[in-house]
């Protein structure tokens, strides 16, 4: 399967990084520099038409985060940019911004237990 990068979207990314929300700072500072059980995530990844929160091209996982904003258009614009991501591959994890800020534990437990999921499914065992 391939990631297709739009580089159109740079620009834009960096911006995203550079202004990123207290929840993405939250989770980044917990998932970087490969402390997701040694698996190297980006944040404000474009791919196609889209920039992703968080990915792990290894896991073929990308991250959300749903900010208080959310209303119904933007959620239905999330659902159409998830089934899109899905259709080439990719698992989407959401979580909710108030659910970063207030139970990282939660959070960072969830993606671990689906990390080991996926693991276990493709025969990856840590010792």
């Amino acid at each position: 399967m391939k990631i297709y990068y739009n580089p159109k979207l740079k620009p834009l990314a960096r911006k995203l990084r550079n202004n990123s929300t207290l929840a993405e700072i939250l989770l980044w500072e917990e998932i970087k520099s490969d402390k997701m059980l040694g698996y190297c995530f980006l944040r404000q990844k474009p791919i196609g038409n889209f920039i992703v929160d968080f990915f792990c091209n290894k896991l073929k996982l990308v991250i959300e985060i749903d900010g208080d904003s959310h209303n119904e258009e933007s959620f239905q614009k999330d659902m159409t940019r998830q089934h899109w991501l899905e259709s080439i591959g990719l698992t989407v994890l959401r979580f909710d911004d108030i659910e970063v800020k207030k139970d990282m534990n939660n959070v960072l437990m969830s993606i671990e237990g689906w990390v080991r999921d996926y693991e276990e499914s493709k025969g990856i065992f840590r010792e």
